[in-house]
């Protein structure tokens, strides 16, 4: 285990980490917190009271946070002939077929953050299920990325789309900013997160809803926001 920093290890001294906060005051710890010499990510984790092992608890899809999240994705669109020159009009940063999976598969390449695909292009890109699904990029329909809409799709990775979908410990994880970002700006980026995770509970859940959410920046401390207002 690598061993924590003099600064760190002050911070938690200082930190009550049972403590929990309504949403404003625990962005406003993470931003005091974060004093590393790189503009730091914040990130929220949401624990939920389902079991993603069922279809029907399932909870999957992307939404564009209002101020983005301070990162430019490199987005791969995996599309063909007019499509394409959509694709590149929009501003994609690759755009193939058959050669772009062949590099993906032969040279384990993987310089691209997210990835969208015309539903022709599926049967090309299912192929690379097994490389792209355990990264997180396998285009979905549910996310927005499998769609002839290229354009509509681009446009909204590069404005700041986030996909969220559960871990095999039902968490969520989410980049929804950075320390250099206002504290109004990550409260608006947190409370729309929480919105639609909240508008996604499956039917089939049962009992408290959100467990537990904490938002993190990237060399900080977890900090816990209240469940109660929020289930």
């Amino acid at each position: 285990m690598a061993k924590k920093s003099k600064r760190y290890s002050a911070i938690m001294e200082s930190f009550d980490k049972t403590q929990t906060y309504d949403v404003a005051e625990a962005v406003k710890n993470v931003k005091s917190f974060a004093n590393a010499k790189f503009d730091e990510t914040v990130e929220m984790h949401i624990r939920l009271g389902v079991d993603g092992r069922h279809a029907d608890q399932q909870v999957r899809g992307a939404t564009v946070l209002p101020h983005g999240t301070g990162k430019s994705k490199k987005v791969l669109v995996f599309a063909k002939g007019a499509k394409a020159e959509e694709a590149e009009a929009a501003g994609a940063d690759y755009v193939g077929a058959e050669d772009l999976a062949e590099k993906i598969q032969k040279e384990n390449w993987f310089d691209f953050d997210s990835v969208v695909a015309t539903p022709d292009m599926m049967g090309v890109v299912g192929r690379l299920g097994k490389v792209l699904g355990p990264k997180g990029l396998m285009p979905n329909p549910k996310s927005g990325t499998v769609t002839m809409d290229v354009q509509k799709a681009l446009e909204e990775i590069k404005a700041g789309k986030v996909e969220y979908r559960l871990d095999k410990a039902n968490i969520i994880h989410v980049i929804i900013g950075k320390c250099s970002f206002t504290e109004e700006q990550l409260v608006e980026n947190a409370n729309a997160l929480i919105q639609v995770v909240a508008k996604a509970k499956p039917a089939a859940a049962k009992g408290q809803y959100f467990k537990s959410v904490t938002v993190t920046s990237t060399m900080g401390p977890g900090v816990k926001i209240s469940t109660a207002s929020l289930s």
